[in-house]
Order: C-alpha cells, then sequence, then structure tokens
C-alpha cells in the first residue's frame, strides 16, 4: 500500500506544481472544476450508502457557477482597481449602475439562490417520492456547502494579487508535507488516539509530526515569498489545524456511510476526496488570512 502511495504522488505532484506556477488563474478554475466534480461524485455515492439521492445536475450545475464566480470576482475586482484609478485623475466617471448590477450577478450570494430557486423546483415537480425530499435536499446542499463552495477558494487564491500562485501552492504543499509526516509518525509511534470515535488510526503523535511538517513547509517558504515569517508561521498553523479537521470530518462522513474510501480513482489514496479532504478547509482559511490579516503591508 505505501508503495502505491508514493508511486501516485510521485506521478501527480509534478502535475499539480506545474499548474499551479506556470498556468493562469483561467486554467487553475477549469482544473478545480474538474476535481469539483469528481469529488461532488464521491460525495454523492457517500449519501447514497445511506438512502440519501442528490439531486446531482442541480448541485455540479451550481458548483461549477460558484467556481465561475470566483474566476470572474477577481476579473471584476481588476477593472474596478482601474476604474477608481482612472476616476482618481478625472480620466472618466465612476462604475455605472451596470457594472453594480453585473457585480451583483457574478455574487456568490446569487448562487445559492439560483440554488435554492432550483431545489424547489426539483423537489415540488419531480417524480420522486416525497420522502426522499428533505434527504435529497440535504446531501444537495451540504455537497454544495462542504464540498464546492470552500474549494472555490483556490481560484481566488491563486488569483490572490501578491504571488497568488505561490500562497496556492504554499497550502498545498503545507497539506503535503503534514499529511506525509502524520502518515508516517503515526505509524512508527502512533499510540495515544486522536478521535477514535471518528478515525481509529489517527494519532496525536501523527498530529503534532503534521504541524511539525507544516512548520518546515513554511520556514523554506520564507525564502521564496515575500512575506514576513511570522505571518508564513502563523499561516501553517491555521491552515494544518484547519486541514487536519478537514480531514476528520471527511472520517466522519465515510463512517456515517459505512465505507472505507470515498472512491478508488487514485492507488493507495483511495478517492479523491481522501485526497483533497484537507484543503477543503485548509485553502479559504489561508485566504482569509491574507484579506483580513493582510500581512503583505506588515
Amino acid at each position: 500500500m505505501t508503495w502505491k502511495r508514493v508511486a501516485t504522488a510521485l506521478v501527480l505532484i509534478p502535475v499539480v506544481v506545474g499548474l499551479v506556477l506556470f498556468t493562469s488563474t483561467a486554467a487553475v478554475a477549469v482544473a478545480t472544476a474538474v476535481i469539483t466534480v469528481l469529488a461532488l461524485w464521491e460525495y454523492f455515492a457517500l449519501g447514497e450508502a445511506i438512502g440519501h439521492r442528490a439531486y446531482r445536475i442541480l448541485t455540479v450545475s451550481c458548483s461549477l457557477l460558484l467556481i465561475y464566480v470566483q474566476w470572474r470576482v477577481l476579473r471584476s475586482f481588476a477593472y474596478l482597481s482601474v476604474s477608481v484609478s482612472n476616476v482618481a485623475v478625472g480620466l472618466r466617471p465612476g462604475p455605472s449602475p451596470g457594472f453594480n448590477r453585473i457585480s451583483a450577478m457574478y455574487s456568490m450570494g446569487s448562487i445559492f439562490f439560483v440554488f435554492v430557486l432550483g431545489l424547489t423546483v426539483f423537489v415540488l415537480w419531480t417524480r420522486r417520492p416525497l420522502v426522499e425530499a428533505l434527504p435529497a435536499a440535504g446531501i444537495s446542499s451540504s455537497a454544495l456547502l462542504l464540498v464546492a463552495f470552500p474549494l472555490s477558494f483556490a481560484v481566488r487564491l491563486h488569483g490572490f494579487p501578491f504571488d497568488g500562485p505561490r500562497l496556492l501552492l504554499f497550502a498545498l504543499v503545507i497539506t503535503w508535507a503534514g499529511d506525509t509526516v502524520a502518515y508516517f509518525v503515526g505509524r512508527a509511534m502512533g499510540k495515544h488516539p486522536l478521535a477514535p470515535r471518528i478515525s481509529p488510526k489517527k494519532s496525536w503523535e501523527g498530529s503534532v509530526g503534521s504541524m511539525v511538517g507544516s512548520l518546515i513547509v513554511a520556514w523554506a517558504f520564507g525564502y521564496w515569498i515575500r512575506i514576513p515569517i511570522g505571518h508564513l508561521v502563523a499561516m501553517a498553523v491555521i491552515g494544518n489545524v484547519a486541514g487536519q479537521m478537514g480531514d476528520l470530518l471527511e472520517s466522519a462522513y465515510k463512517r456515517s456511510a459505512g465505507v472505507k474510501d470515498s472512491g478508488g480513482l487514485l492507488p493507495g489514496h483511495g478517492g479523491v476526496l481522501d485526497r483533497i479532504d484537507a484543503l477543503i478547509l485548509c485553502i479559504p482559511v489561508i485566504w482569509y488570512y491574507l484579506v483580513l490579516v493582510n500581512p503583505v503591508t506588515n
């Protein structure tokens, strides 16, 4: 099992690194969309294992729209920045009401509202038994909120105006390093269960090893990203904690469904959802840190 895990990583990591560092945010958005659809399909399968059939087409469609909106918002911010600069020097008036209407259309709130309208239509006008209405709405909504929505922040982080691609790679690498160190430390010396009710094999020793691995990555990235090392360490800490929580959350989903892995697409790792579970929370947490703390100016 270990050699399959390593072999899969050796194939995927260079591809992902090349995509993040050497392609546009639009390409990253397309890749995020593909990964999101695969992860959603596995999530739907977990729901069906307990008799909850999702409205798949509606959920996938709104998830893709979320990713598109994350990319579109970046373009809108760029346009707005130019508009504000031109207004400041008297070259043109401020953004028109039409621009404000477009901004309202291309918002995540609008996508969530479309999803609610879609749920309403599906519940009221499909031929599914009414006993399925609440479970179907629940699994569809949780798929959108717990998988697609947080994953869409990969697009926003890649498009961050200051070293966006490197920051997205930072989020990926602290997660990879944390997972790898936790795996080997846990196997070698894990004795104290971290969350025995959810994931009996995870240990406190592995959790501490995961944090150490992420902190080492933060130190290494300090030579590459123009952000003070203190902020990189802070992002590594909160990103690692969020990642471990995401990992446990997905373990809870699988235990609820009574399965070991979310899928079998990635040899040695299970499914796509198994591989990205930590990133689902890690990426948006780092993006919010960047926006709220603004370490670029410190």
